[in-house]
This record gives C-alpha cells, sequence and structure tokens, in this order.
C-alpha cells in the first residue's frame, strides 16, 4: 500500500509539473503593423469572407451586431462567441492591431493564452498584413456593446486551456498558402477564399478524437456538426456526381438555391445569409472554380 500511495504521489507530483509547464511554455510570434494603413470597406467585406457576423451575431435572441453570445455546443462543451464590438471592457476596444493580428493569425490572446480551434485561426493565418490592417480598421467602426458574452463552457480535461498548447504542437499548420504557378488567378483565389477566410474546411473536414481536421480527408464532408446535423462532402468528384457546374454554384453561394429548386438550410442558410450573399461575382466564380477545379474563364 505504501509503494502504491507513493506512485500516486509522484504522479501527482509530475502532473502538476507537466502543467505548470504548459502554463509556462510561450506561444505566439512578435507582429509589427504600425506603418500599413487599413481600408475599412474592404475589412468589412473580408468580415462577410470570413463568417465574422454570422458567428459573432446573435441573431436569435435579438443580439447587437458582433455582440457575441452565440453557442456552439460541441462534443467538447459548449463554446460561445466573444464580444469583437469596440466596447473596452467587454468587446476588443482596449486592443492594439498588433494584439488584434496575434489573435486573428496565431490564435494567441493579449495575455498570450492559447484560443479554442473553434475559433478558425488555423485558416485565418492565411490573411496578408494587409488583410488584417483592412480588417482591424473595419472593426474599428463597429459601435461598441457593453454585453459580456458567457464563458466557455466544457468538460474536463478540455478545459485546461493550456493543454492547447500541446494541441497546437501537434497539429497547427500556420505555413503560408502560396499561389500554384500551373494554376489560373480565379483558381487561386477560390483557394485562398476555400482555405483561409471562408474556412470551408471547419465544417466540411471530418475531425479525429481531439477535434483536429483529418487532412487526408479535406472536404469529404463531416459528422457531428454543433447544429447536430452533418455537411456534405464538397470535393470535386462529388460536386461533379451532383450535377454542380461552376455557374450553379456560384449562383447557390449567392441566392441559397440549388439547381433543384431546394434551398440550403441550417449553418450552410446562415453562411449563405450573412457571409457569401455579399460577395462579388469574380469571388463566388473563383470559390467555384477552385472546388470544381476547373480553369477555363468559359467553365460552365
Amino acid at each position: 500500500m505504501r509503494r502504491i500511495a507513493k506512485l500516486g504521489a509522484l504522479a501527482a507530483v509530475l502532473a502538476a509539473a507537466g502543467a505548470a509547464s504548459l502554463h509556462a511554455w510561450p506561444i505566439g510570434r512578435p507582429v509589427a503593423l504600425e506603418s500599413i494603413a487599413g481600408d475599412a470597406a474592404r475589412g468589412a467585406y473580408l468580415a462577410r469572407m470570413s463568417g465574422c457576423i454570422a458567428c459573432h451575431t446573435n441573431a436569435e435572441n435579438g443580439g447587437a451586431p458582433l455582440a457575441g453570445g452565440v453557442k456552439l455546443p460541441t462534443d467538447f462543451g459548449t463554446f460561445h462567441s466573444p464580444n469583437l464590438t469596440t466596447d473596452t471592457v467587454n468587446g476588443i476596444g482596449g486592443w492594439s492591431i498588433q494584439e488584434f493580428s496575434k489573435a486573428v493569425r496565431q490564435g494567441v490572446s493579449p495575455d498570450g493564452e492559447p484560443y479554442y480551434p473553434a475559433f478558425p485561426y488555423p485558416f485565418y493565418s492565411r490573411f496578408s498584413d494587409q488583410d488584417i490592417a483592412d480588417l482591424w480598421a473595419a472593426f474599428q467602426t463597429v459601435p461598441a456593446v457593453s454585453e459580456s458574452a458567457p464563458g466557455q463552457d466544457l468538460r474536463f480535461p478540455f478545459n485546461f486551456r493550456p493543454a492547447l498548447k500541446a494541441w497546437r504542437a501537434m497539429f497547427l499548420d500556420t505555413g503560408p498558402l502560396e499561389p500554384r504557378e500551373d494554376k489560373s488567378e480565379a483558381w487561386n483565389r477560390g483557394r485562398f477564399i476555400v482555405r483561409g477566410p471562408a474556412h470551408c474546411g471547419a465544417c466540411h473536414t471530418p475531425r479525429n478524437l481531439l477535434g483536429a481536421r483529418q487532412a487526408e480527408f479535406a472536404l469529404h464532408g463531416a459528422e457531428g456538426l454543433p447544429d447536430g446535423g452533418k455537411s456534405p462532402p464538397i470535393t470535386k468528384a462529388k460536386l461533379e456526381e451532383r450535377g454542380w457546374t461552376v455557374s450553379s454554384l456560384a449562383y447557390a453561394l449567392r441566392s441559397g438555391i440549388t439547381p433543384g429548386g431546394d434551398v440550403f438550410g441550417g449553418s450552410m442558410g446562415e453562411v449563405v445569409r450573412d457571409g457569401t450573399a455579399f460577395l462579388s461575382d469574380d469571388d463566388l466564380r473563383a470559390i467555384a472554380i477552385y472546388l470544381l477545379d476547373k480553369d477555363g474563364p468559359n467553365d460552365p
């Protein structure tokens, strides 16, 4: 019994040491953006493309734009989107552009803590410095809302935030998305939108037991989405099998109406309503060109 007690005590000490190490493990890279002037109009467009309005506006309960509070139930617990207004206490009004950049592209809070990947910063890492400056300029125009969003309600051990540092070491990829020289400008633009700000893979790619996307099944569809549903595959083969064309897919992303006359529902309906419906015709066509892997200007 003494030996078991000693082993238990040793395990507790090692666990405590490991937890302390995770707490002390620094993350994030320095940011320098002071000299870049932002374009608020372009930033507002990027915010629409990125789904900020849908995820941070509790429209069902009459919430103010970007004031947060949207519930995201998952197998790990319930996430709540934070307040992104200019309120200095409950929002991001007290942040600097450097802190904003680290949050959006690196998933690191102003306090140096890691954000949960329910916030799709692995996709937002594709933003350029100019994109960040434009987004920052746009968010400075959002009226302050002095309401705090609920905190995250996660089960143990997922509520131990420092453990995310180990998760990041195993799964996080924030490398650049270099253009493909053998593809057209439209195809590369669509690739940037799909794999970057629009974060299509967040819902259309299955995840492993630790919540990381399974890269080998990118865009193959997923089950167990936060709304309880599942997403269809949006690979080239599956889209063509279901009769989608560049024109019909671009139109559906604008209108929410499928070629068969049905309409997108659930979370995809929100994506269209609050996001893709606001994109330019060129960007919608670029998304469709990339997903269907077409590259000619006259592809139907």
